[in-house]
C-alpha cells in the first residue's frame, strides 16, 4: 500500500485554508471564465450568423473563439500561478511540515510571498527552474526500470504499456517536490539544490513511484466522478445557449472537474508526496552513479547542472 497518512495530510491542508481559498479563486475563476466566454461568443456568433442560412454554425465557431481567448489567457498568466499559487503553497505546507508557526489569513499568503522571493527571486527566474526540473522527469521513468520494476512478467506488452503511461502520469507532482526540497533546506542555489532532489528522487524511485501511482489513480478517480456529476447541469446549461454548442457540456464538464482537482486534489497529493520524500530520504546523500545516469539520460539535467556552477539565482 501507500506510505503517507491520508489523516494527517488532510489536516496539513486545514491549516493552509488561505491558500486553499485563493485557488479555489482562481480556478475555478478560470472555470467561470471558460463558460462566460464561450456563452458569449456563441450568442455573438448566432447573432451574426443570421446574415446567413444556418446561425448555429456560427454560434458554434463563436464558442470556440471565446473559449480559445480564454486559453491564451491562461498560458499568459502560468509564470504567476506557478509564483504565487503553486509555490507559494508548497512553501508554507514546508514550513508546517518543520513544526513551524504561520500567520493566519491573508498574512499566511504574505509570508509565502516573501520565503518565495527568498529563494528563488523573481517569478520569470522559478518558471525557467521549473521547466529545467520537468524537462528532466521525463528521464525517471526509464531509468528505474518502468514496469520492470514492479512486475517482471513476460507476455504482458499491453498491460506493461498501460502502467507504464500510468508510472509517466504519476510523476506529474515531482518539480513540486524539488521546490519544496529548496525550501527545506533554505537553499541559496535553486538549480544545484534541485539537481540533487532529482537524483534523491531517482534512487528512491520505487517507493516514490508507488506512492505516486497511488496517489494519481485517486485523484483521478475521484475527478471523473466529478466530471458526471456536473455532465448533467452543464448540458443544461447550454442547451439553454443559442447555436449548434450542447457538445460543449461535455467540454465544460472537463474544465470543471480539472478545477476541482487543481483547487483540492493537487495540493493533497503533493504534501503526501513531499511527506514521502522528505521522510524516505533522511540522512542519504545522492548518489554519484544515479547522477550520471541522469546527466547522460537528460540533456535538461545537463543544462540544470551547468546553471548550478553559476552559483545562487539573481
Amino acid at each position: 500500500m501507500w506510505d503517507f497518512s491520508i489523516g494527517r495530510t488532510l489536516g496539513l491542508m486545514m491549516q493552509t485554508l488561505p491558500f486553499i481559498a485563493m485557488r479555489m479563486i482562481v480556478y475555478f475563476g478560470i472555470t467561470i471564465a471558460y463558460l462566460a466566454a464561450t456563452g458569449a461568443g456563441a450568442l455573438v456568433g448566432f447573432g451574426v450568423g443570421h446574415i446567413s442560412d444556418d446561425p448555429g454554425i456560427f454560434g458554434l465557431w463563436g464558442g470556440v473563439i471565446g473559449f480559445g481567448v480564454v486559453s491564451v489567457v491562461v498560458y499568459w498568466i502560468r509564470e504567476y500561478i506557478l509564483y504565487m499559487l503553486k509555490a507559494g503553497h508548497i512553501a508554507v505546507m514546508v514550513e508546517l511540515m518543520q513544526g513551524k508557526t504561520l500567520p493566519d489569513g491573508k498574512g499566511q499568503i504574505e509570508h509565502a510571498k516573501l520565503v518565495v522571493a527568498e529563494r528563488f527571486g523573481e517569478a520569470n527566474v522559478l518558471f525557467a527552474l521549473d521547466q529545467l526540473i520537468k524537462g528532466a522527469i521525463g528521464a525517471i521513468t526509464g531509468l528505474i526500470g518502468g514496469i520492470a520494476a514492479f512486475i517482471p512478467l513476460p507476455g504482458l506488452n499491453g498491460l506493461v504499456s498501460f502502467i507504464n503511461t500510468v508510472i509517466r502520469m504519476s510523476l506529474t507532482y515531482v518539480d513540486e517536490i524539488i521546490l519544496g526540497y529548496n525550501i527545506k533546506l533554505n537553499s541559496q542555489n535553486p538549480w544545484e539544490t534541485s539537481r540533487q532532489g532529482l537524483v534523491l528522487y531517482a534512487q528512491n524511485g520505487r517507493i516514490m513511484v508507488k506512492n505516486a501511482i497511488w496517489l494519481s489513480l485517486m485523484l483521478w478517480v475521484i475527478a471523473v466522478v466529478i466530471f458526471i456529476v456536473m455532465l448533467a447541469p452543464m448540458a443544461g446549461l447550454f442547451f439553454l445557449l443559442p447555436g449548434d454548442i450542447a457538445g460543449w457540456s461535455f467540454v465544460a464538464a472537463i474544465v470543471f472537474a480539472w478545477a476541482f482537482k487543481a483547487a483540492f486534489l493537487e495540493p493533497f497529493a503533493i504534501a503526501a508526496l513531499m511527506d514521502v520524500y522528505f521522510r524516505t530520504i533522511e540522512g542519504q546523500v545522492p548518489n554519484v552513479e544515479w547522477d550520471r545516469k541522469l546527466s547522460e539520460a537528460s540533456g535538461k539535467f545537463r543544462e540544470l547542472k551547468d546553471k548550478a556552477l553559476g552559483g545562487a539565482m539573481a
